[in-house]
């Protein structure tokens, strides 16, 4: 048994374990790799194994993800099922997915087939019913308060860096023009994390989906630039574009978006992206100062590379470009765990 157990924990899971997940011998407990919450997960060795979550109430969306489990599981979306809850102390059993990420199996002969495989069910959670008791609006006050994540945590807190009164400018610009492309999109039921770290493939080859308690109603390109520009796996320029047009195809033949051209879509999807990586290098610099997860650091120059490129390819966000190349990357530069990624494939 785990000395960083409590006995409370211990005894919850040996009383709600399923019937038909028989304990055999003495229940072990294996802690696994955690994400970027406060989440602490376990796997039990019963036939056949089990997650025991242990979710603090007071950090984490407990109901919110049971909620949108039970929808995702009425649309037949693989998702970890739940087999036992407990609401006021944060625990949970849920079904073992195995280990197998998406981005394990990621190759250069596999991406196709299994970037379909992730489109098909990123569609399906797309024509989810927008049920306004489930998923919250993403709107302008949160766009907003993710990009300021940027400010405060990237630029000063990890880098040192002051913003002077024309950057900040500037920057209040570039942040109403990310939220405008965002707002002016068709809205579709949004994951909000959708990459190849929250899909697993599991024992039947098939995609499962986790991590989803964020999930809300917001645009329509957010989960498939989170998915083909991804924080952790890097792609051509040209596949990636291509996946991109390939989807929206799939989008109008199920009639989720109509009369958008191919030029419009990918700008949709390319400053959604930026909005996106802005605010990721808020994030996983907060995950680093603020929680202890510092591997995060080593995530930050794929991100770094995704803004610049798109920051230096439309006319409207090359002023931020250029001031990030002058004023930021020096810092950047003094950084062991920074690494240059060499310019778009």
């Amino acid at each position: 048994m785990n000395s960083d157990l409590s006995q409370d924990f211990i005894d919850w899971i040996l009383a709600y374990l399923p019937v038909d997940n028989k304990l055999i011998e003495p229940l072990h407990v294996s802690p696994l790799i955690g994400d970027a919450g406060f989440r602490r997960y376990y796997r039990l060795n019963t036939q056949p194994s089990l997650i025991a979550v242990n979710s603090p109430p007071s950090k984490e969306k407990n109901q919110a993800y049971v909620d949108i489990s039970l929808v995702f599981k009425a649309a037949g979306i693989r998702r970890p099922s739940l087999r036992a809850v407990d609401f006021s102390r944060g625990f949970l059993l849920l079904e073992d997915f195995g280990e197998t990420l998406l981005q394990a199996v990621l190759t250069d002969k596999s991406v196709d087939y299994r970037y379909q495989q992730a489109e098909s069910m990123l569609l399906t959670i797309q024509q989810l019913p927008a049920n306004p008791q489930v998923f919250a609006p993403y709107d302008l006050e949160v766009l907003s308060n993710e990009l300021g994540l940027f400010e405060q945590w990237f630029v000063k807190e990890l880098l040192g860096v002051e913003i002077d009164a024309a950057a900040q400018i500037m920057i209040k610009k570039l942040y109403s023009d990310l939220t405008c492309n965002a707002l002016e999109q068709p809205k579709v039921i949004v994951h909000r994390d959708y990459h190849s770290r929250n899909l697993m493939i599991l024992e039947d080859d098939s995609i499962g989906v986790i991590d989803f308690q964020d999930a809300v109603e917001g645009p329509i390109t957010y989960d498939l630039v989170s998915l083909l520009k991804d924080c952790y796996v890097r792609w051509p320029v040209e596949l990636v574009q291509k996946r991109a047009l390939n989807y929206k195809q799939r989008l109008e033949e199920l009639g989720l978006i109509n009369n958008v051209n191919d030029q419009v879509f990918l700008r949709w999807f390319d400053l959604m992206g930026l909005q996106r990586h802005i605010k990721v290098m808020g994030i996983f610099s907060r995950l680093a100062l603020r929680d202890g997860k510092v591997g995060y650091l080593n995530d930050l120059s794929l991100v770094v590379a995704y803004s610049l490129e798109i920051a230096n390819r439309y006319p409207e966000t090359r002023e931020f470009g250029d001031w990030f190349d002058q004023k930021i990357m020096p810092y950047l530069l003094k950084k062991n765990w920074y690494k240059d990624q060499g310019g778009p494939l």
